[in-house]
């Protein structure tokens, strides 16, 4: 069953595509997903693309998966952004306990999970599960998340076991902190719990083996992670390219008797933009491809094909920036005016590339990998 439902949820996201797009203002000003747009989208079965199908998510294969984020990013940077973030949080029903499975995600199927898997919690034992304190950042699509997860420490300090608690609305406080550079409407603000019990079976072991089978859960969770960032950078990336085009042809600079579209050096810009997102795309996808093939034989992922995923995603959220990069500049003053797509789709997909799933470390891991050094567990 996994990937039926990919051509109905890419067609959701395209038809929502002008109204995401209509209302970036309004996203962008409010700091977050307006409400009804939110609902709009888990209606759509769009935060539910890689929920099991037996708790009735998509259960979409990874490509497809990327695709429909990157869909939803080509209209706005922080939509396709929180898509991704329920998206791949939404995975995590293949490793809960099944009744929480069934209670969170099979019970509602409009849920939208949030959270952080960085470790910024503890935990202590309690009768029947832990109580956890922590305070998170990052915490991305949090005011329309139905539950939130954070990463936890369990155990001795020096070698703790990392599991992501679950947490429901009553327990977590939101902190009004993200006032940031780009993707703001992604409403990234802190979250807080101090003394929250979570019951056994209510949370998840970082990088434990999912509990359900199929081929999209035998990819790693921070591997999904990484895929569904780059998928946002490249659609940031097709916005800016396209907006850029419908620009060139009608813009004349001053001075001149030429639009932009006629200037040599303007087409040499716009041909290394496309040239840096779709290779960088294609790479992704194939290195999905190769991925998928051993997980549909029901094979975890070897480290060498983890590596791989992530080098394709950290190699991608760049080059897009790449390409965002060479349009914007080339549209000049015109580029600078917040009435401009194109100032938006440089900060946000700039934004984008310091999410630690894709940031410049992650060229050092592959090629430790390659180079026949040891790769710490858990960084792929």
């Amino acid at each position: 069953m996994s990937g039926a439902s990919a051509p109905a949820q890419l067609s959701a996201a395209r038809a929502l595509h002008d109204e995401i797009s209509a209302r970036g203002d309004e996203i962008e000003s409010g700091r977050r997903l307006p409400p009804d747009l939110a609902r709009k989208l888990a209606a759509s079965g769009l935060f539910s693309i890689c929920v099991p199908a037996q708790y009735g998510g998509g259960e979409l294969s990874a490509a497809d998966a990327v695709r429909v984020i990157e869909e939803v990013a080509r209209a706005d940077g922080a939509a396709g952004w929180c898509v991704m973030i329920g998206a791949t949080t939404g995975m995590l029903a293949a490793s809960l306990s099944d009744a929480w499975s069934r209670e969170i995600y099979g019970r509602n199927p409009d849920v939208v999970t949030g959270g952080v898997t960085a470790p910024m919690g503890v935990a202590t034992a309690a009768e029947g599960g832990h109580r956890v304190t922590g305070r998170w950042t990052f915490g991305s699509g949090c005011q329309h998340s139905d539950w939130l997860v954070g990463g936890t420490r369990i155990g001795a300090a020096d070698a703790p076991e990392v599991r992501l608690m679950f947490f429901s609305p009553d327990q977590f406080r939101i902190l009004d902190t993200w006032h940031a550079s780009g993707l703001r409407g992604s409403g990234s603000h802190d979250f807080e719990v101090e003394g929250a019990f979570v019951p056994d079976g209510r949370s998840v072991v970082l990088g434990g083996h999912a509990r359900v089978s199929g081929p999209l859960y035998q990819f790693p969770t921070l591997g999904l992670l990484a895929l569904g960032v780059c998928a946002v950078g490249l659609g940031i990336a097709r916005r800016a390219l396209d907006e850029f085009v419908a620009l060139a042809g009608g813009k004349v600079p001053t001075g001149s008797t030429r639009t932009l579209a006629n200037r040599p050096v303007v087409q040499r810009q716009v041909g290394e933009a496309e040239a840096a997102l779709r290779s960088a795309r294609a790479y992704v996808f194939a290195s999905i491809e190769a991925a998928w093939a051993i997980a549909a034989q029901g094979r975890p992922l070897p480290i060498e094909q983890r590596a791989e995923l992530r080098l394709a995603a950290a190699n991608a959220a760049w080059r897009a920036a790449q390409a965002v990069d060479l349009v914007y500049h080339a549209g000049g003053g015109t580029a600078v005016y917040a009435s401009s797509p194109l100032q938006r789709c440089f900060r946000d997909v700039h934004v984008a590339t310091q999410h630690i799933m894709v940031a410049q470390p992650l060229f050092e891991i592959f090629g430790r990998s390659a180079l026949g050094l040891p790769v710490e567990k858990g960084t792929v």
